[in-house]
């Protein structure tokens, strides 16, 4: 099916101020639909971005804990100029939409999912790619416990906040080039390297779909938040192109562990932290 949906998509425009923009995509980042004021280049680039940043997502679950089948609800991306929400439209599709910093997001969020629904049996083609899910370096057999856990650098201030949050479960700091610099204790290193992998292609993701928030010169990403049924994943930007991500059960204290988190990433992002020699070429 081709049909274009375009059409339906101008309702969350049309009817929740400060909204900016909305696509409709498949699983294989092909669009279905856009509200009008997108380009076809950028229409392209979101669609693309959006269908990557849902595999990843899916990828990282286990940073949460080992599930099954890890249900994801949606992911949303702070910038300091706007909002973008994602989340499922049906078998194979996704509908992003893009916000205002000030817009109200239980309002957008509303219109997203009444529009999902409405949208019914048009979103029935099922996806182009195969829908399992992705791994990464192979290591999705792992269950985080085989290696004792070999986390590297053991970060104090992280292990603090983690025991102090009811079900908060990890956090990992990476370096600008994509290395973990350290983790909380009890996380096996083959997930720390896991995590961290797929934790650098949302960033990258994430930044690369800043004009759908719109053009705003100095625009920063702030974060990325990812919903599963079973718990909360956050990727927080911190100073020197560090990156703090951090990972929670469902019914954790939201508030409370990201404003704890909030606190955390200053003095983690300002700290020397030894790095780990990588073997030298010879």
């Amino acid at each position: 099916m081709t049909t274009d949906l375009s059409w339906m998509l101008e309702d969350i425009v049309t009817n929740v101020p400060k909204a900016r923009h909305a696509v409709l995509l498949s699983a294989d980042g092909i669009s279905r639909g856009a509200t009008q004021g997108l380009v076809d280049d950028d229409l392209r680039t979101i669609s693309a971005a959006m269908a990557g940043m849902q595999a990843l997502s899916r990828a990282a679950a286990r940073f949460i804990e080992p599930v099954q089948d890890p249900q994801w609800h949606q992911t949303i991306i702070e910038f300091s100029h706007g909002w973008i929400f994602l989340i499922g439209a049906g078998q194979g599709a996704y509908l992003a939409a893009a916000a205002e910093l000030d817009v109200d997001i239980q309002q957008i969020s509303f219109r997203m999912h009444r529009l999902v629904a409405r949208l019914g049996n048009n979103l029935t083609t099922p996806p182009r790619v195969d829908a399992e899910e992705p791994s990464l370096h192979g290591a999705g057999a792992s269950n985080g416990s085989e290696q004792g856990g070999r986390t590297g650098t053991v970060l104090a201030d992280l292990d603090e906040v983690i025991s102090g949050v009811h079900g908060a479960r990890h956090a990992v700091l990476l370096g600008a080039e994509g290395l973990p610099l350290g983790a909380t204790s009890g996380i096996d290193r083959d997930l720390v390297d896991t995590i961290s992998a797929a934790m650098m292609g949302i960033h990258a993701y994430s930044r690369v779909t800043s004009q759908f928030a719109g053009v705003q010169a100095g625009a920063e990403w702030r974060q990325t938040v990812i919903e599963f049924q079973h718990g909360w994943i956050f990727l927080i930007a911190g100073d020197h192109g560090r990156l703090l991500a951090a990972a929670a059960e469902h019914d954790t204290d939201i508030e409370e562990f990201t404003t704890r988190l909030g606190e955390v990433v200053p003095r983690l992002t300002e700290e020397r932290i030894p790095r780990q020699e990588a073997p030298s070429d010879v």
